[in-house]
């Protein structure tokens, strides 16, 4: 059955209204007709399998059937903030980040970006980043749809850092030592529902004073693997890490 993130507004008790680009796919392209059953998720909860009870030309009308228990989401909150890569990198660290059950996305404008997001552009940006992330949480059958927040300097996330139980960053000089602190001693000591947060640096890692400065912050220094990753692969690496270590392992 295909899956769609319908926006709360947009529920009423156990009736749901489907609009915009996720009724034209099912009118126009998935051809579907009353009576088909579809899964509908609130963008932060459990999914519902729907019969679609009407049809029309803009928008789709279907009753609940059944409320889905399976719970897809890790069960820790990780957000990943990103130093701004160049091209279309961020694209796949969203898509694939949402698929191996990130919560939600930070752009940050590390020193050694090499792009530079025009702030008025950003929110036309952001809208597709969204759709991204809408469209791979619906593709895995995610429960909730992460968040991808505004573009933020280091200082403005260090600042939202505040709530985290656990704040890491990927160094790749962690990586060519001997004593080092290895991403799974960290993920071995997480406990089910605290909040982590991972910064990974752009294409040129962080520059000196980031890593002073986040370490002053009670950011960790953590070695992801004793190679040295590409950005768009570290965050994936983490994530998938994570989920091996508190979902594989546990079952």
């Amino acid at each position: 059955m295909q899956r769609y993130f319908v926006p709360t507004e947009n529920w009423r008790n156990d009736t749901v209204v489907i609009e915009g680009d996720d009724a034209h796919h099912m009118l126009r392209v998935m051809r579907m007709q009353v009576d088909d059953r579809i899964i509908c998720n609130p963008p932060a909860s459990k999914g519902a399998i729907c019969k679609i009870v009407q049809m029309d030309t803009d928008s789709v009308t279907a009753k609940v059937v059944e409320w889905l228990d399976r719970d897809s989401e890790l069960p820790v909150y990780v957000t990943i903030a990103q130093g701004l890569p160049k091209g279309d990198k961020m694209d796949l660290v969203l898509q694939k980040g949402t698929e191996l059950g990130a919560s939600a996305f930070i752009p940050f404008q590390a020193d050694r970006s090499v792009v530079k997001w025009d702030a008025k552009k950003e929110e036309k940006k952001l809208t597709r980043y969204r759709k991204i992330i809408k469209e791979a949480s619906e593709q895995s059958h995610r429960n909730h749809l992460p968040e991808i927040k505004p573009a933020m300097k280091l200082k403005q996330f260090i600042e939202e850092s505040n709530t985290y139980h656990v704040r890491l960053f990927a160094y790749e000089e962690e990586a060519k030592t001997a004593s080092f602190q290895s991403f799974a001693s960290v993920v071995s000591k997480l406990n089910k529902g605290e909040r982590v947060m991972i910064c990974i640096g752009p294409e040129g890692g962080f520059s000196t004073d980031e890593v002073d400065t986040l370490k002053e912050h009670n950011f960790i220094p953590v070695r992801l693997g004793p190679r040295i990753l590409r950005t768009e692969t570290a965050a994936l690496y983490a994530l998938a890490s994570i989920s091996y270590h508190l979902e594989e392992l546990e079952d």
